[in-house]
């Protein structure tokens, strides 16, 4: 199944504990219908004490946050519905609602 967000894309979230703030897409799982997003949705896992740790620790890393609660940033800073269609060459790009552009 293909998603409106790839990995490397600017997004914004849009609902949940994290609405109003933006960050960079670090991974993205289409099965789950899930992304990765940098600095957000932070939860804190506890590591077993190990060799290397023999105190072990507490560790903050990001969750996965759902597609439908991410919209793409355009190039304008905004928020923007996604679309996909034929560009000049004939290959199928998306583009944003919003303002028309193809984003890259």
């Amino acid at each position: 199944m293909k998603l409106h967000i790839r990995k490397g894309d600017t997004v914004k979230v849009i609902a949940g504990d994290y609405k109003g703030k933006s960050g960079n897409v670090v991974s993205v799982s289409p099965k789950n219908q899930t992304a990765i997003v940098e600095g957000l949705n932070l939860v804190k896992r506890h590591i077993k004490p190990s060799a290397s740790t023999p105190q072990g620790s507490i560790v903050e890393k990001e969750a996965p946050i759902n597609v439908s609660n991410l919209a793409l940033v355009d190039s304008k800073g905004q928020a923007t519905r996604i679309g996909r269609k034929l560009n000049t060459k004939g290959v199928l790009q998306r583009y944003s609602k919003k303002t028309g552009e193809f984003i890259d």
